[in-house]
């Protein structure tokens, strides 16, 4: 794969949500064809549920933009509080790439015994986080990765990262994904 090609992404984040909130919380995907923010897709996935990456194959199936998509970037690997994404599910079903991408290396140990002893379907959701391994810190940004070589993703990053040090598909849609919650965007990626 050369990643200088990948020029088709899109890239997801969840809506802001109260700490007290229980139910759905949109979910954001923009998709870009190169610098260009060719399209956004809305949905929603469950409070500390387990539907993310149904969601999130369902919203790429559904739209006009899979035939040309060529990676998936998440930013983090949990949407919706502890909704833990599958990202050898996306990987597999999509036969994309995934890209995994935190501003700050998350506290494995906090996260662990968080979905261990308050999160349903605990266990599950931490196996899937500890099968992807620690992130790697790669351009700026820490990633995991399903599919792309670090030299790939690394490439990427920097090509996407016009504004920041994270992507403009992960940028773009929480900043939508803000605007459409709470009524303006704002706050950092």
């Amino acid at each position: 794969m050369n990643p200088k090609r990948l020029s088709h992404v899109v890239g997801f984040d969840d809506a802001p949500f109260e700490r007290a909130h229980r139910g759905n919380v949109g979910v954001v995907g923009a998709v870009f064809a190169d610098a260009r923010l060719d399209g956004v897709l809305i949905d929603h996935v469950r409070r500390d549920g387990a539907n993310a990456a149904r969601t999130i194959i369902r919203m790429i199936r559904r739209s006009k933009f899979r035939q040309h998509l060529q990676l998936v970037m998440l930013q983090g690997i949990a949407l919706a509080g502890f909704n833990v994404v599958d990202v050898f599910a996306l990987n597999r079903e999509l036969r994309l790439p995934v890209l995994v991408i935190a501003r700050k290396r998350p506290d494995l140990v906090a996260v662990q015994s968080a979905l261990l002893r308050r999160v349903p379907g605990g266990r599950r959701k931490w196996s899937i986080i500890e099968r992807l391994g620690p992130m790697e810190a790669l351009a700026g940004v820490f990633v995991q990765r399903v599919g792309i070589s670090p030299e790939s993703a690394e490439v990427v990053i920097r090509r996407f990262a016009n504004h920041s040090s994270i992507p403009e598909p992960l940028r773009t849609a929480h900043l939508i994904a803000g605007a459409i919650a709470t009524g303006r965007s704002g706050g950092r990626v």
